[in-house]
């Protein structure tokens, strides 16, 4: 079995997920009128519940007992918590959010997760529960403008709106919520721009904004959230440079994540300071000049991604001793090389170097460790050898990229494990027959080698075969007799 990362598959947001969710305890007392009144009126807003969620709300029964209903104290419901289960086609809710759950006096905690059918606006009234603390309404159908009243909410610890439809700007009434530890309203259609009230934040740990879009410069406002571990604000549209103001981030900050953007200018040298960072997601903006010397200092890094930049040699070496994913690909590299700290990772699993100028012979390439490999790109550079020695030892690679280099080896002798789906050998000088192997991958390019034979009956267009020696078959001209 292979081992797992904890960084990998247990990240910060999960752990910080469970510590924030209040302990749960059930007593068996029969529940108030009023909170039996305000579930049954949300179950009347559902009109499909195919799994039977909530098959155990019935009136006139206990609704401490009822599923997904947690009561701490006394007789009065204290949170719902219905979580969809994303594996089974089956596990959801499709209707809307009742207004009847504002008679749930005591209520400090809203969890629906996952249901994935939840559409409409959230009511309004929900806004005065007086207790209210933890809002995770996520992956669901949610749309219109976030509530302007959300700003009543003051006791307010962690606010989640993620995975829905909301459009509009963000209120800056957010601003008010001065006790919020958690603000999540990543994937949605939130337009506008980053919403200068944030600053007065003071003891947000998480702030998510990413897959939305949002436009404009990123304002200097860090200074004030100094608890901020994760800063996710990938694939909007903001300009301009990254705001100084990060660097004060610098003593916790674990997840800095400012990828697919239109950000410019050169990566700031401060970024060097982040000692505790694991991640750093700076691709598809217009960085330009060289990559700071200080990332030097960036040795508990697991995950970074510079890649489609403009960035420039010479690249710094670097003394991580475990690198997890690194993708560099198409910015003005000529590495020669692929870096002796990457070699070296006994963790590694995604290695993306295309177009970083690397001239080395494959053969010659012994990394440290090749069993938890995913994904390899090594597209559109010099490479030369053959890749069947590292591939035949990867047990679970998802992916393989190395159009447009020298490489030169037998087809039939690649391995092609379970869990490969896309193998793109386009353009080298691969030889051999085509294997019936290759019929459970996705997506498949050989194009352009010197492979021959009859082709085996595959899904694949003719543009993954073209332009190779003697290949014959559908999708291919019929071989002859």
């Amino acid at each position: 079995m292979k081992k797992l990362s904890l960084s990998k598959f247990l990240p910060f947001p999960f752990l910080l997920f469970i510590l924030t969710v209040p302990y749960i305890r059930i007593t068996s007392a029969a529940c108030h009128v009023d909170d039996e009144e305000g579930l049954l009126g949300f179950k009347a807003g559902i009109t499909q519940d195919p799994s039977g969620m909530l098959s155990s709300w019935k009136p006139g029964t206990d609704c401490c007992k009822w599923s997904g209903v947690v009561c701490l104290f006394n007789d009065r419901v204290t949170s719902i918590q219905l979580y969809g289960q994303l594996d089974k086609p089956n596990s959801f809710l499709t209707g809307t959010i009742s207004p009847s759950l504002s008679k749930i006096q005591d209520l400090d905690g809203i969890y629906l997760i996952d249901l994935r059918n939840i559409s409409g606006k959230i009511p309004d009234l929900i806004f005065g529960l007086p207790k209210l603390q933890y809002i995770y309404i996520e992956n669901n159908k949610l749309s219109g403008p976030i509530p302007v009243n959300i700003g009543k909410v003051t006791q307010l610890y962690a606010l989640s709106l993620a995975g829905n439809q909301f459009t509009g700007t963000i209120p800056s009434s957010i601003s008010q919520l001065s006790q919020l530890n958690q603000l999540k309203l990543g994937n949605n259609l939130l337009s506008g721009q980053f919403p200068v009230g944030i600053k007065q934040l003071r003891n947000l740990t998480f702030l998510s904004l990413e897959h939305n879009k949002l436009s404009g410069t990123i304002p200097d406002i860090f200074k004030s959230l100094t608890e901020l571990r994760i800063l996710r604000l990938s694939h909007n549209a903001f300009s301009g440079k990254i705001p100084g103001s990060i660097s004060s981030l610098a003593p916790k900050l674990m997840y800095l994540e400012l990828g697919h953007n239109a950000l410019s200018g050169q990566i700031p040298s401060f970024l060097g300071n982040f000692k505790a960072l694991d991640t750093l997601d700076l691709s598809w903006n217009l960085f330009t000049g060289v990559v700071p010397k200080t990332f030097a200092n960036l040795t508990k890094i697991f995950n970074l991604d510079l890649s489609h930049n403009a960035l420039t040699d010479p690249f710094p070496q670097l003394y991580v001793k475990g690198i997890e994913s690194l993708d560099l690909s198409y910015n003005k590299f000529n590495l020669k090389e692929i870096p002796k700290w990457v070699t070296s990772s006994p963790i590694i699993y995604s290695l993306k170097l295309a177009k970083c100028g690397i001239k080395i012979n494959l053969d010659n390439w012994k990394p440290a460790e090749t069993y938890f490999y995913d994904y390899i790109d090594l597209s559109e550079n010099e490479i030369s050898g053959s890749p069947v020695s590292l591939l035949n030892r990867t047990d679970y690679l998802v992916e393989f990229k190395a159009s447009g280099n020298k490489l030169k080896f037998d087809l039939g002798k690649l391995r092609i494990v379970k869990t490969l789906k896309q193998l793109d050998v386009s353009r080298n000088l691969v030889f051999g027959k085509v294997p019936t192997t290759i019929t459970g991958l996705e997506k498949l390019n050989v194009s352009y080698n010197h492979l021959c034979g009859q082709l085996p009956k595959t899904k694949f267009p003719a543009s993954s075969f073209v332009g190779n020696d003697c290949l014959c078959g559908s999708p291919l001209a019929p071989c002859k007799l």
